[in-house]
Order: C-alpha cells, then sequence, then structure tokens
C-alpha cells in the first residue's frame, strides 16, 4: 500500500518579511466499520471483540459510536374478516454502531476479516 505526500505551501507575513514555508501533508486513510444486529447485547459483545483485536495490533481506534435505532413497526388485524378494533402491533428493533480505525495496518485488516462474530451481526466495512 503505497502512501503519497504532497507538500501544502503556506505564506506567513510578519512586519518585515513574508516567509514560505513548506509542511507536508499525509493523506490519512480511514476503516469506517458499521455493525447492525437486532440484539443490542450481542452487538456490544462484537464490538468489543472488534475494538481488542485492532488495539492488539496497535491500531489507533475512535469509538464506538452509537448511532439512532432504526425502528420498524407494523399493525396488523387479528381477525381475517371481522372485528377491525382488535389488532396487534409489532416492532423490529436495528441497533448500530460505528467504529473508526485510523491508518490501519495490512495485519490490521487481515485480522478483522478473519474474525468470527455471532450470527445476527452485520459488518460494513469501507475504506474512507
Amino acid at each position: 500500500m503505497a502512501t503519497a505526500t504532497t507538500k501544502k505551501t503556506t505564506t506567513r507575513k510578519t512586519a518585515k518579511t513574508a516567509k514560505t514555508v513548506e509542511v507536508p501533508v499525509v493523506p490519512e486513510h480511514k476503516l469506517r466499520i458499521r455493525v447492525r444486529a437486532y440484539e443490542h447485547k450481542v452487538l456490544d459483545l462484537s464490538v468489543k471483540q472488534i475494538m481488542d483485536t485492532a488495539e492488539r495490533l496497535d491500531a489507533q481506534v475512535v469509538g464506538p459510536v452509537p448511532l439512532p435505532t432504526e425502528v420498524k413497526r407494523w399493525t396488523v388485524n387479528r381477525s381475517t374478516f371481522v372485528h377491525k378494533n382488535a389488532r396487534e402491533q409489532f416492532e423490529m428493533r436495528i441497533h448500530k454502531r460505528l467504529i473508526d480505525i485510523m491508518n490501519p495496518s495490512q495485519k490490521v485488516v487481515e485480522a478483522l476479516t478473519n474474525l468470527s462474530l455471532p450470527s445476527g451481526v452485520t459488518i460494513d466495512v469501507k475504506m474512507v
């Protein structure tokens, strides 16, 4: 993974002269992990497992950031034909967390790919 460094030129004005200073700019890569699950306890255990794996390999971890819980609701008639006033209501909650890993190495990416998490946990990984 080759990283390109560019130079940013800034000009500082003082009372007598204008100085030009070159400051190297290093692009920051970020591995953004979104974790989703229906049960928040399973989700928190999975997030802890991801963070422990990243910290074991000396990666800088930001998070977990709790994202808003998505709630889906349905109202269904209890009867098929009559009794419109008798209804049942169902809801499904989807809990979400966000973890950022700053400047991940190849070892961190491999360790996270080989991680086995419980069923019902969905992971979206993006390189930002």
